[in-house]
């Protein structure tokens, strides 16, 4: 037998299984790039707007940092600056979760036991994983550019940036492709993955930041940024990004034939002989989700240091063009000009935590469908009792994430610009006064599990995309300032720039969230199991 016989066919497979999952990603890239190109038009539209707020950029290292890099007052190169950051990532995420979803993930669920009992070969299914992903990385970076050029961005310009997009996809499938031969799982191969993904965006932004310039051209994520697009196109550097690529799928293919199917190489830690604080649901749902928690916990916590950082660039941020127009709709009486700094900062943090939840109620289906959850109730543990720990775990890890992030956030802008007395208590509470819609964003995807079981997971991404897209911090990208009345943080209060605390709407979205919890609880005990 060949050594990639079966590959085509569990290529097919994957694109069959894909067509569900691949379009999304690559419109979100492609509109993502349309979006920055029709802000930067409609917020700087003369040259003098780009030059003034080229200048602020360049004069400001964690400004600069954003984005990866000086910028040029040109619509190219600042809208490239503007979406660069996040394509880049976007991609190499689509990829590795593409690689761990047909590799490791397909051996978790017994998929690929069965498909080898057939013409299939042991390297058949890294091979499609690769393939698929490759080819959804190329085709997210080609359309990017085809578009760009086609509302009259410069072509060479386009298809550098097209470029760098596609390698940093193929890079990172190359890591989630290694992670799958090395990992017990998937949830651990996507861990692995996916801690790569955030170190290397760590190095690449603090090389930015800090001048140590190393930093961005060890990053795989710095390898697209350094592409320089719509300026000097540095095409040797795509080298780098493929020649990492094909050695990282080396190792990979080198691996798989030196493990057994459905095993990692690295052994998995054996686990203590007894368990005493594990007689519940709660305590079930702690020790398999105290992980993630706490990843959690250490990620706002850096990047909320960061923006505690930036407050000593503040006055400099709120004189950049749309700054006044965009403070005046999150609203705001009182205070200095860097109370209505903060107001934005903790409302992205805000959004970034109400996904929290969102991927907590997935895991409860990832629980149901594995088989896992239905030997838990052959105890006594009742199906609502499970259910009900987990989504207290998840309610309660929900605030304590608030609580670190606003304190984190706090105390460095305390330090550096603010008061101790005053802003950490009032930062704090502002950010745990955002728990009760994050809450509501979770309550809702709580509800499409317990009656869509199914759907659910697609539902709990719109349900997010919603809530952010129609947010105060996104509808500037497209023209609608101070948000909209379809997402619950549209209600919540300002208070650290004057406005009056209300609990009203706390409390509405605390009512709805609990009669929609209890709608998906009862349709959980009402509908079949698995």
């Amino acid at each position: 037998m060949s050594s990639l016989a079966g590959t085509s066919r569990l290529a097919r497979l994957a694109l069959r299984r894909e067509r569900n999952i691949a379009p999304w990603w690559v419109l979100l890239l492609v509109t993502m790039s349309l979006v920055m190109v029709a802000y930067i038009n409609r917020n700087m539209g003369t040259p003098e707007l780009k030059a003034t707020y080229t200048v602020m950029i360049n004069q400001n290292a964690f400004f600069r940092a954003l984005g990866g890099g000086a910028v040029e007052p040109d619509l190219g190169v600042l809208s490239s600056w503007r979406s660069g950051g996040f394509l880049y990532v976007m991609n190499g995420l689509a990829a590795l979760m593409a690689v761990v979803r047909y590799t490791r993930a397909d051996e978790d669920a017994g998929r690929t036991e069965l498909l080898r009992a057939g013409a299939v070969s042991r390297y058949a299914a890294l091979t499609a994983a690769l393939a698929v992903a490759g080819g959804v990385s190329l085709a997210g970076g080609a359309l990017t550019a085809v578009v760009l050029i086609a509302i009259g961005l410069d072509p060479v310009g386009s298809i550098a940036y097209g470029a760098g997009i596609t390698a940093a996809g193929w890079v990172f499938g190359g890591v989630a492709a290694v992670a799958a031969q090395l990992a017990q799982n998937a949830r651990t191969a996507r861990a692995f993955a996916l801690s790569a993904l955030g170190a290397a965006y760590v190095l690449r932004y603090a090389g930015d930041a800090s001048g140590q310039h190393w930093m961005t051209y060890v990053s795989p994520i710095g390898w697209s940024h350094l592409v320089a697009p719509y300026r000097d196109e540095q095409w040797w550097l795509l080298a780098v990004s493929i020649a990492t690529t094909a050695a990282l799928s080396a190792i990979a293919y080198h691996l798989v034939a030196r493990r057994d199917l459905g095993a990692g190489l690295i052994p998995e830690r054996t686990g203590p002989a007894s368990a005493p604080r594990l007689r519940g649901p709660i305590g079930l749902s702690w020790r398999l989700n105290r992980g993630l928690l706490v990843k959690w916990a250490v990620g706002l916590a850096v990047f909320a240091a960061s923006a505690g950082a930036l407050s000593t660039l503040a006055h400099q941020l709120l004189n950049a063009p749309g700054a006044a127009r965009l403070l005046e709709n999150f609203g705001g009486r009182a205070g200095s000009e860097l109370h209505y700094f903060l107001w934005p900062i903790i409302l992205i943090f805000a959004h970034v935590i109400a996904l929290y939840p969102v991927l907590m109620v997935q895991r409860m289906r990832a629980e149901e469908s594995s088989g896992r959850a239905e030997i838990a109730q052959a105890t006594p543990m009742t199906r609502l009792r499970w259910a009900a720990g987990h989504l207290l775990v998840t309610g309660l890890g929900t605030a304590a994430l608030s609580a670190v992030t606003g304190l984190v956030f706090g105390v460095f802008f305390a330090w550096l610009v603010g008061d101790f007395a005053t802003d950490v208590p009032r930062i704090l509470l502002q950010s745990l006064g955002t728990v009760p819609a994050a809450w509501l964003v979770g309550a809702v995807c709580a509800l499409a599990y317990g009656l869509l079981p199914k759907a659910s997971a697609a539902i709990c991404w719109a349900v997010w995309v919603a809530t952010a897209a129609l947010g105060q911090i996104a509808g500037p990208l497209y023209g609608v300032w101070g948000g909209t009345p379809f997402e619950p943080f549209h209600y919540i209060p300002n208070t650290v720039a004057g406005n009056p605390f209300s609990p009203g709407p706390a409390l509405v979205m605390i009512a709805l969230s609990a009669a929609l919890l209890g709608g998906g609880l009862l349709a959980l005990r009402r509908r079949d199991f698995g």
